[in-house]
């Protein structure tokens, strides 16, 4: 298997050994990173306990999507003017993101999202179980707070959508996935050959998001408190158990095809639609490149390794 994410003007794609990102600089050039992922030793035996491997599997990825981010930043930044040398009489290039930014960026995304989706839903579930006392049922309040989690998720999508540069992530996000589905398919990879492809995966990462949004919902039904404070502490310490789980079921979807599997990650795909946009053929030029520059750490002479 292989995929990927979209990064600023860019792709990263990734096989079980290796990753690569490719951007689209300033000037039309395309900068690659490129390199060996490290693998796990075959005595790391949490490696195959379901959940658990899901949690390190995610944790690889995130710290892996952080990189590319980095990188993809890094070189837009290249060139771009970030103040005025009065002494020197010249202009001061930015030429990277310092770690420090990166990582309050991070932070804030954290508080952020706890905030939005975790705290946010609990307060107007809590206040609409006054009104309500049927919600005094674990699974009614449940159910409630998760649908005002996924309202919320929902219309936060649809409003990013309409900012110029995440559009513009989302039409790679589309390349992504035009060159996934070529690859899968075994058709050289060129623009004439992705373009005819769906943009719609069902791998995908969105389709994930709605697993974890949809499982979150039920599993918090099981958890026996009733005050505010252990409720949104128990939603914010089951964030890894949840994500392992809802890999799972990812994981089982993709080996196994029924209706009701088919049913769970159905809603990925919808959200898709908004998610991933129909790529330019520089972009899909870009998608390609980082498939192949990960194929070729992968490959002896550029024909796929068995694995």
């Amino acid at each position: 298997m292989v995929g990927g994410q979209a990064v600023v003007e860019g792709v990263m794609m990734r096989s079980r050994r290796s990753y690569s990102v490719a951007v689209r600089r300033q000037d039309g050039s395309i900068a690659i990173k490129k390199d060996y992922l490290s693998q796990p030793s075959s005595k790391d035996k949490l490696r195959g306990v379901p959940v658990i491997r899901g949690i390190l599997t995610l944790g690889q990825a995130f710290t892996l999507g952080v990189r590319a981010l980095k990188f993809s930043t890094d070189e837009m930044l290249r060139g771009q003017v970030e103040q005025w040398d009065t002494k020197n009489k010249k202009a001061v290039e930015n030429k990277e993101l310092s770690s420090w930014v990166m990582a309050l960026n991070i932070g804030f995304a954290v508080v952020f999202f706890i905030l939005l989706f975790k705290m946010f839903p609990l307060v107007v579930a809590s206040q609409i179980q006054k009104y309500f006392h049927t919600l005094s049922n674990p699974l009614a309040f449940s159910l409630t707070d998760g649908a005002i989690r996924i309202t919320i998720f929902l219309a936060y999508i649809l409003l990013i959508s309409k900012i110029k540069d995440i559009r513009r992530i989302f039409e790679y996000h589309g390349a992504e996935h035009k060159v996934v589905f070529t690859f899968e398919a075994q058709e050289e990879l060129t623009v004439q050959n992705a373009r005819k492809y769906s943009t719609l995966h069902p791998r995908c990462g969105t389709s994930f998001l709605m697993v974890v949004m949809l499982t979150s919902t039920f599993v918090y039904a099981l958890i026996p408190f009733d005050s505010f404070s252990f409720r949104l502490l128990s939603r914010i310490v089951l964030i890894p158990f949840i994500a392992g789980f809802s890999y799972e079921i990812i994981r089982i979807a993709a080996r196994n095809k029924n209706f009701v599997l088919d049913g769970i990650t159905l809603p990925g795909l919808w959200l898709q639609r908004v998610t991933t946009k129909e790529p330019s053929d520089d972009q899909l030029e870009v998608a390609i490149r980082a498939l192949n520059e990960t194929l070729l750490l992968e490959t002896v002479e550029g024909q796929l390794a068995v694995l």
